[in-house]
Parts: structure tokens; C-alpha cells; sequence
């Protein structure tokens, strides 16, 4: 290569210093690798010092394949099973980090985020990783699959090769804290396909006719199951001043589906698909109907009775919007079942998401069909390795998208 030499070369650089990247980092520096970790960030794995609230659900005592959507479902199986929640888990309490479990299975750290990045990081230093960061990658080069120096990464720091190349730059999600199409931009350099990403984990927006309908609701939050498109999820929605959020909004948001997404500006909006409607149980674990018709003889509000199980000014605006200000005896039983009909799958239809600023994930991404559900390499050319979000995986709410972080970062970081 003349003067155009790499200045240094290594045995695997990693592009992204997140939780795949430093995991994938630390797991093959551990093994003897010689690893550079390259970002553009000024600060380290900023989407992790701001998940949980700050105190970082790293991961679920739950986790199964179950809990992922992807084109490819049986990809994730094999890295889930060789670096599981109770690997990681051990992982943070050899490093004597104090955490709790939350509902679902979920795990938090008791005191901060930035101890899940003080490990990572402490675990890349016992690997030797070396650090590249911020630097810029201008440029990735191919040179064959069978020289030491196969890839050559250019940045705005210098020129870096390596006989592997780990691609860990996430999805689109928060833009603010530098998401950037980059893994992607890779991927189709290297002829991988491409899922179309779009935001996941997101609050649905709904059309302006339902949010003037809603108006009164606005701020009401309650314990439902919304279910989408074969989401089926029992956790808090919200009624926002743009449509629905809440844990179990944003679960289903990820199985909501239309036929065109304005992927450029990562909002989703209304072409010329049809959507999916949310239906809303506002009493789980009840038999509406058989509940009403107990009540259908007394003189109270329907309003009041249903005070019972939703907050109370949400049930006197959800009765007004509907016309059902009468008392329970004032209805006949038709109308009682309607009602409990309604109550049991309150059908909402979105016309879009608050876009990649709000989403916590990408859905999409590259195709795990062109991967090695093993070693995350690319079949087609050897050496080239994607882990963590970039890839069509996307897990539920609730730390399972931290798993397949740690899952897949340490699969790539054995093969490397």
C-alpha cells in the first residue's frame, strides 16, 4: 500500500463504544486480541448513562427468544443461550455492583448507570483495549479475505487496519446523543441487506380529529393490556397531548405496522398503507361483561362503577366521550354488552410515532439472515461482524435490548 500503509495495525478494530461494542471489545481483548475500540462520541456510552431513569435496566431474569421481533425469529437463540442474564449478572456482581429487580423480571442498578459503563470500560482495560475516541471514520477498504490487513479504516485520527472488523455504531434511536445511519451505510457497502429501520419502544401519535375527541383524557394513566398485531402486553398507558405512551403503548408500538415509513427523517407518517388499530382492555382480569350485568340493576352512574378500577376522572371523561352518562339501570343489557365490549378492547387507530427522538430502539435493520447466528459474521465476506442494535433485533421494554447487547457483543468477541 505504498505511503498510504496503515499506521497501525490490530487484530479486530470495533467501530462503537456502546454496550455491544465495549462487551465485544473487552470479551476478544480477554482472549488475547489485539483490539482497537474506535467512536465519534466525546463522552462514553451516553445511551446508557440515560436508560432506567439513569439507573440502567441492564438486563431481565426472563430473557428468551420470545422477547425479540426480528425477521430472522431463531436467529437470537444461540448467543442468548451462551451468554445469558445470569453471565452478565455475575458479571456485575464481581464488580460489586448493588442492584434490584423490579417488576417482570427487571434489573436496575441501585445506584447509578455510569457503574454498567465504569465496568465495561474496567473490562476492556484488562483486555489491553486500546482507545480511538472521538475520532471520525471517513473510509472502510476492503483488501482481500486472507491478508492480516483485509480492513482499513480511515479516520480524521489516522489510518487503522485490521484482520477483523466489528460494526457496533446501534440503530437511529435518540439522535441527540449521536445516532447516525453509519452501521447500515456499512452493511450496504458490503452488499448486506438492510431491513428498513424505524423507531420501536416509541409513543404512538394520533390524528388530530381522536386527539380532539381525547382532549378531556390527557394526562390520564391507567394499568391496561394493549395489544397490536399479536402484542400482547399488561402494563401502564398514558393519554398524552399527541396520542398514547406509557410502557404498555410503547411495547406494542413495535408491533405496529403500516406499509410506509418516512425513513429519512425517522418519523412515521401516513402514506397510502392501511394501520393497525391498538385495542386497549381497560379492565385486565376482568369479565367485563359479566361485571356489568352483575351492576345492571343499581342507580349509580356507570361512571361511578367504573371509578372502581380506573382513576376517576378518567372514567367520568371516558363515559362522557361515549354518551354513557346514564345510571347502570338506565341501560338495557344490548347496551351493557356493547359497553363491556368496548371495555375490553377500546380501539384506538395511531397515524404515526413521535419519531427516532423518543424511541428507546430501531426496529429493522441489518438483515440477521446475511449473519452467523454464532459469531455475528457476515457470510459473504469473511471478518466483517455486527453486533448489538444495528441489527434487525429488537427486543421488548424491560432490558431485554441490553441482553442481546451483552449476548451478541460476546459472541462476536469468542469468534473475533
Amino acid at each position: 500500500m505504498g505511503k498510504h500503509r496503515p499506521e497501525h495495525s490490530f487484530d479486530v478494530v470495533v467501530i462503537g463504544a456502546g454496550a455491544a461494542g465495549m462487551m465485544c471489545a473487552a470479551t476478544a481483548g480477554q482472549r488475547g486480541r489485539r483490539v482497537l475500540l474506535v467512536d465519534h462520541a466525546t463522552k462514553l456510552a451516553e445511551k446508557i448513562r440515560i436508560s432506567g431513569g439513569g439507573r440502567c435496566n441492564f438486563t431481565n431474569r426472563q430473557v428468551g427468544a420470545e422477547n425479540y421481533l426480528s425477521r430472522n425469529p431463531h436467529f437470537v437463540r444461540s448467543a442468548l443461550s451462551r451468554y445469558t442474564a445470569r453471565d452478565f449478572i455475575g458479571l456485575v456482581e464481581r464488580h460489586g455492583i448493588r442492584y434490584h429487580e423490579r417488576d417482570w423480571g427487571q434489573l436496575f442498578c441501585d445506584d447509578s448507570a455510569q457503574q454498567i459503563i465504569d465496568m465495561l470500560r474496567a473490562e476492556c482495560e484488562d483486555g489491553g483495549v486500546q482507545w480511538l475516541m472521538p475520532a471520525n471514520v471517513e473510509r472502510i477498504e476492503h483488501h482481500g479475505e486472507v491478508t492480516p490487513e483485509r480492513f482499513v479504516v480511515d479516520t480524521d485520527r489516522g489510518r487503522f487496519a485490521a484482520h477483523t472488523l466489528v460494526i457496533a455504531t446501534g440503530g437511529l434511536s435518540i439522535p441527540k446523543i449521536g445516532a447516525t445511519p453509519f452501521g447500515y451505510k456499512v452493511a450496504e457497502q458490503f452488499g448486506l441487506p438492510v431491513v428498513p429501520p424505524r423507531p420501536a419502544l416509541v409513543p404512538l401519535t394520533l390524528p388530530p380529529e381522536t386527539l380532539a375527541r381525547l382532549a378531556p383524557l390527557a394526562g390520564a394513566s391507567f394499568d391496561v393490556i394493549a395489544d397490536c398485531n399479536g402484542g400482547r402486553f399488561r402494563e401502564a398507558a398514558l393519554i398524552t397531548h399527541r396520542g398514547l405512551s406509557g410502557p404498555a403503548v410503547l411495547q406494542v408500538s413495535s408491533y405496529w405496522q403500516a406499509q410506509a415509513y418516512d425513513v429519512q427523517d425517522g418519523d412515521a407518517n401516513r402514506r397510502d398503507g392501511d394501520w393497525a388499530p391498538v385495542a386497549l382492555d381497560l379492565l385486565p382480569g376482568i369479565d367485563a361483561e359479566g361485571w356489568l350485568l352483575e351492576h345492571a340493576h343499581d342507580r349509580s352512574l356507570l361512571a361511578n362503577l367504573l371509578a372502581e378500577h380506573l382513576p376517576r376522572r378518567f372514567a367520568q371523561a371516558w363515559c362522557e366521550l361515549h354518551g354513557w352518562q346514564r345510571p347502570l339501570n338506565q341501560f338495557r343489557h344490548a347496551e351493557l354488552r356493547t359497553i363491556a365490549a368496548e371495555l375490553s378492547a377500546w380501539r384506538l387507530m395511531p397515524s404515526g410515532t413521535q419519531g427516532y427522538a423518543k424511541a428507546e430502539v430501531t426496529l429493522g435493520g441489518v438483515d440477521t439472515r446475511a449473519l452467523s447466528s454464532k459469531t455475528m459474521e457476515s457470510r459473504d465476506c469473511p471478518g466483517l461482524h455486527f453486533v448489538g442494535e444495528v441489527m434487525d433485533v429488537t427486543g421488548h421494554l424491560g432490558g431485554y435490548n441490553f441482553q442481546w447487547a451483552w449476548s451478541s457483543g460476546h459472541a462476536a468477541g469468542t469468534a473475533v
